[in-house]
């Protein structure tokens, strides 16, 4: 018998917030009271002032395999994700060859299930990314993949996306939209503006996403069927998804961690560290972000991490590829947008847990002795899936020691606040105190 007993945390669900004790035995919470004798079976993880909520969920995450080994791989990701809280995430298609087939699909799968956290897979739309036919869809939606996107390219054909959304509806699956226009972002490698024509750097509209995501919304009024919007990052384009929400349309977005805490002024010593698609957005969309999300108009904060083998990172900007690494970084970003004072932990646990794992029909993690659903409430008889967080942490982010094979953090050296304290992961206590277990 293994056993598990959470202490004086303050349990964090969509009922409120109560102090309680936590037991999980053989990973299933079996008992939750205001008081629990310890055994001496138990392993302890004190929590007093600390939240205990439902293990994070991540809709965004490049795990490069197979292809990109170089930069991570599906083992090293998942010990990223631990790190950051995570015990669930969903892996993107743009690998090499991309997921955009049966087989490549279970192989992730199947490599994700030797980790210790709940490994899923976004299918790609389209074949191979190129935009152009559908993926086999039905296939890979009948072994359990629930949502599709072309993710680092967005899907150009307003006919191919309107077909494609039809297709979705009839299988139930949600598809996952990176907006930017291609005629309209073109080649340019940070915000369009002043600042990119001082620097003398090709700009990337802010137009080119919103545009898109006006375009979808049109789609999704057209077809009944559902989209999540990837990594929004103007004011103008959450404004369109709340609208279209309160139409009574099923979309939904995410904004990034960077997105929220970074604005285009990092570029200005053309360090391509800071280089992302969508790009770092001005002032002014970092504030209207970091004010949508306090607000709740926010579904998810979603890390697209994105590691880069150091090599091609280290190249000239406008020569680099785009991305960041953001899985262990993420929890502490998003309670920093949150205001560290102030900071909501129902939308914390709602961002980070809850609204994606409903985004990604993550309804259960298969473990030995039952179902557990992510995302879930935290009530007696589910197996464990829980993330405890200390708001009162303070730590400083160093490249060299993160988990992930690649060490492209813009936040190497930053001092942060809050930050994870355990992970129970399928019932299993994979993270504690700073260790991975």
């Amino acid at each position: 018998m293994t056993s598990i007993l959470i202490t004086d945390g303050l349990v964090i669900s969509t009922r409120g917030i109560k102090k309680a004790d936590i037991r999980i035995v053989n990973g299933v919470m079996t008992e939750i009271a205001d008081s629990i004798p310890p055994s001496a079976e138990d392993q302890i993880v004190r929590a007093e002032g600390m939240w205990v909520g439902p293990g994070f969920v991540d809709l965004h995450t490049h795990l490069r395999e197979p292809g990109g080994e170089a930069a991570e791989t599906i083992e090293s990701g998942a010990r990223a994700a631990i790190v950051g809280g995570y015990t669930a995430l969903v892996a993107m298609p743009n690998t090499e060859p991309a997921i955009d087939n049966v087989a490549i699909a279970s192989f992730v799968l199947a490599a994700g299930a030797r980790t210790p956290i709940t490994v899923a897979v976004a299918g790609a739309i389209t074949q191979n990314r190129a935009g152009e036919h559908l993926a086999p869809m039905a296939e890979m939606a009948e072994m359990g993949v629930r949502i599709f996107t072309d993710d680092g390219n967005g899907v150009q054909s307003a006919g191919v996306m309107q077909k494609a959304l039809t297709y979705s509806s009839s299988l139930g699956v949600r598809l996952a939209q990176h907006c930017e226009d291609a005629s309209l972002v073109g080649s340019g490698v940070m915000n369009a503006g002043a600042l990119a024509e001082s620097l003398g750097l090709p700009g990337r509209s802010g137009l080119g996403e919103e545009i898109m995501v006006q375009r979808d919304i049109d789609l999704v009024r057209a077809t009944g069927a559902r989209v999540h919007f990837l990594h929004l990052s103007t004011q103008r384009a959450i404004d369109l998804v709340v609208a279209a929400k309160i139409e009574g349309l099923d979309v939904t977005c995410e904004v990034t961690p960077h997105h929220l805490t970074l604005d285009e002024s990092e570029c200005s010593q053309y360090d391509p560290i800071f280089k992302v698609h969508p790009p770092l957005r001005g002032a002014h969309d970092v504030l209207a972000l970091r004010e949508a999300l306090r607000k709740g108009v926010i579904d998810a904060v979603a890390t697209d991490h994105a590691p880069h083998a150091p090599e091609l990172k280290d190249r000239a900007f406008d020569e680099a590829p785009a991305g960041m690494l953001g899985l262990e970084t993420a929890a502490s970003l998003t309670f920093e947008a949150l205001g560290v004072e102030q900071c909501d932990p129902e939308i914390f646990y709602s961002v980070l847990s809850r609204g994606p794992a409903r985004i990604a029909q993550l309804r259960h993690a298969e473990v030995s002795n039952g179902l557990s659903p992510q995302g879930g409430e935290i009530v007696e008889g589910e197996v464990a899936n829980i993330t405890v967080f200390d708001p009162r942490a303070t730590w400083t982010v160093s490249a060299d020691r993160l988990q992930s094979r690649a060490r492209n953090t813009p936040y190497d050296g930053r001092n942060m606040f809050g930050g994870v304290n355990a992970v129970i992961a399928k019932g299993t206590l994979v993270f504690h105190e700073g260790e991975l277990r």
